[in-house]
């Protein structure tokens, strides 16, 4: 059995359509997704078993946290703690965007998310359809990207299929995505006024710096 590929506008996702991945994820599978960057694999971060399964798809190290796709920056305040100045002027600034943002994860989140770490990593996407599933499930979803160890990150829904095969029940095609490049990640979890670029990508330092220093 392949995975089900379910077509969806990129730009105007249909209600309804957007409704069968809630399903999906409701139920604790893992359904991959374009974000604005790259395909993703999405779970109910709740959902502990659901968590574990992308980890075992990916063999990822468990040590790595997982990022979380979030509808609006309003969500933020109610996973994270200590959020600052420096975290509103990044949000405001680049976001929906391409910048995933490292903060202290509040009581709500399971440390299995946080794998142990306490932080979690925060992003609001310009892709539509990421939005409107995550604010039909009421719930932010992971984002970490749907592409096997070695092997590249995939900008087509093709792509995702032919290196998970039948192991992903659902595949989101909602086209190309609109970019190439990964996010730039920034770490505000050390405290007031302590920032750091875990990595760059589709943001330049430069204008992190630059927002940090108004």
């Amino acid at each position: 059995m392949r995975a089900d590929l379910l077509k969806i506008n990129p730009d105007e996702p249909e209600p309804h359509l957007v409704s069968q991945v809630v399903e999906s994820l409701q139920r604790g599978d893992v359904v991959a997704m374009p974000t604005d960057t790259f395909y993703g694999l999405a779970v109910d971060p709740v959902n502990l078993h659901a968590v574990e399964r992308i980890y075992e798809l990916k063999t990822r190290a468990k040590h790595k946290p997982l990022s979380l796709l979030i509808a609006d920056v309003s969500q933020a305040y109610e996973l994270a703690r200590n959020i600052d100045s420096a975290f509103d002027r990044l949000a405001e600034k680049f976001w929906p965007g391409p910048l995933t943002i490292v903060v202290k994860a509040g009581s709500k989140l399971p440390l299995r998310v946080t794998a142990n770490t306490g932080n979690v990593a925060l992003r609001v996407p310009e892709a539509p359809i990421c939005r409107a599933v995550v604010s039909a499930l009421g719930l932010p979803i992971t984002a970490t990207s749907a592409n096997l160890r070695g092997l590249p990150e995939c900008t087509y829904a093709a792509r995702v299929r032919e290196q998970f095969g039948d192991t992903i029940p659902l595949i989101v095609d909602g086209g190309p995505t609109a970019r190439t490049v990964a996010t730039t990640i920034v770490d505000l979890s050390g405290g007031p006024h302590s920032w750091m670029i875990l990595r760059e990508g589709a943001i330049p330092t430069h204008e992190i710096a630059l927002t940090l220093q108004r």
